[in-house]
């Protein structure tokens, strides 16, 4: 994505790398919020052994950092582990963040897992590793002012762990931690192009979805508040 009229720059810490832009640059700060935030959860898996590794929904902790119950409360939702809804409640965190400082329009990326708020139409690019989709098909989206997570995961490119082999499954929804943890439920379930349909179908029944994407080798399947576009 290039906005126009906003300041790029990165913020890497550990395992998190964010391509942010908005209307100025904010690196040494948010350098300090991804520091802060990920001290936090780090702290409570050391307190909670297993908690990096599950799998499956952990026990909502009302003592947990505010992090660190976001991850919980979408991955229950999701039916998945709470590591899966991580790199989007990051995201979400600093562009509320930013969004506080300095207001404008606002984009984080995080490895593949957006939340942006901008003020009319824009359109991103999938990245599905080796299907003829992949850089080609973008989504365009009008968010009208309000914060959007976008974000993707995939069985077969990147560092995401997934159960299935899609290229790429794509979930748009108002949260970051529940697009972040979705797209990780519906990548589980995708291992052929038979199974498109079937995994749109599951993530249209799970309220507050926007829409969703999903590519597998030559197969696409899109629904909801989206237009696919030719890039």
């Amino acid at each position: 994505m290039k906005r126009r009229g906003l300041v790029s720059f990165n913020v890497r810490h550990k395992e998190t790398d964010l391509f942010i832009q908005a209307k100025t640059s904010l690196k040494d700060l948010v350098s300090l919020w991804v520091i802060e935030e990920r001290s936090k959860l780090e702290a409570y898996a050391r307190k909670h052994p297993g908690f990096l590794e599950a799998l499956t929904p952990w026990k909502e902790d009302e003592l947990a950092p505010f992090i660190v119950k976001e991850m919980i409360k979408a991955s229950k939702k999701a039916g998945v582990g709470p590591m899966a809804a991580v790199a989007g409640t990051i995201a979400e965190i600093v562009a509320k963040k930013i969004f506080e400082q300095i207001g404008g329009e606002v984009i984080v990326e995080n490895g593949g897992d957006i939340v942006l708020r901008v003020e009319d139409e824009i359109t991103m690019s999938i990245w599905a590793g080796d299907s003829p989709f992949s850089g080609k098909i973008g989504i365009r989206l009008l968010p009208q002012g309000i914060f959007l997570a976008v974000c993707t995961s995939s069985g077969t490119i990147g560092h995401s762990k997934s159960l299935g082999t899609s290229d790429a499954v794509t979930v748009i929804s108002k949260s970051g931690a529940y697009s972040d943890a979705l797209a990780t439920s519906i990548g589980n379930i995708v291992r052929t192009k038979a199974d498109i349909q079937s995994a749109l179908n599951r993530l249209r029944n799970f309220p507050d979805v926007l829409g969703g994407v999903i590519i597998k080798a030559d197969a696409i399947g899109a629904f909801g508040e989206l237009e696919l576009v030719t890039l």
